[in-house]
Protein backbone atom coordinates (compact mmCIF):
# COMPACT_ATOMS: atom_id res chain seq x y z
CA UNK A 1 0.00 0.00 0.00
CA UNK A 2 0.85 3.52 -0.60
CA UNK A 3 0.49 6.82 1.42
CA UNK A 4 -1.73 8.93 -0.62
CA UNK A 5 0.03 12.47 0.69
CA UNK A 6 3.19 11.26 0.56
CA UNK A 7 3.41 8.47 -1.98
CA UNK A 8 5.42 6.47 0.44
CA UNK A 9 4.90 2.40 0.82
CA UNK A 10 3.49 2.15 4.67
CA UNK A 11 4.43 -1.36 6.13
CA UNK A 12 1.94 -4.37 6.39
CA UNK A 13 1.82 -5.99 10.11
CA UNK A 14 0.28 -9.14 11.15
CA UNK A 15 -2.75 -10.30 9.09
CA UNK A 16 -2.67 -7.37 6.78
CA UNK A 17 -3.09 -4.34 9.19
CA UNK A 18 -0.65 -1.47 8.37
CA UNK A 19 0.99 1.30 10.63
CA UNK A 20 -1.59 4.27 9.63
CA UNK A 21 -5.12 5.27 9.45
CA UNK A 22 -8.15 5.98 7.11
CA UNK A 23 -9.64 9.53 6.30
CA UNK A 24 -12.74 9.93 4.17
CA UNK A 25 -13.46 12.83 2.13
CA UNK A 26 -16.94 14.48 1.80
CA UNK A 27 -17.63 12.17 -0.93
CA UNK A 28 -17.33 9.11 1.83
CA UNK A 29 -14.42 7.62 -0.48
CA UNK A 30 -11.31 6.32 1.78
CA UNK A 31 -7.72 7.52 1.76
CA UNK A 32 -4.91 6.12 3.02
CA UNK A 33 -2.30 8.35 5.36
CA UNK A 34 1.01 6.67 7.19
CA UNK A 35 1.66 7.29 10.43
CA UNK A 36 4.47 10.27 9.46
CA UNK A 37 2.09 11.98 7.38
CA UNK A 38 -0.33 12.04 10.61
CA UNK A 39 2.58 13.21 13.21
CA UNK A 40 2.88 16.06 10.87
CA UNK A 41 -0.63 16.65 9.23
CA UNK A 42 -2.37 17.26 12.69
CA UNK A 43 -6.60 17.49 11.83
CA UNK A 44 -8.57 15.73 9.39
CA UNK A 45 -8.41 19.19 7.45
CA UNK A 46 -5.12 18.98 7.17
CA UNK A 47 -4.68 15.82 5.38
CA UNK A 48 -7.56 16.20 2.93
CA UNK A 49 -6.12 19.65 1.89
CA UNK A 50 -2.77 17.38 0.97
CA UNK A 51 -4.61 14.84 -1.45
Amino acid sequence: MKCEVCKGIIQELFLKKFTGTYVRDVKGKKHIVCSNCQKVLKSKKEMLKKL
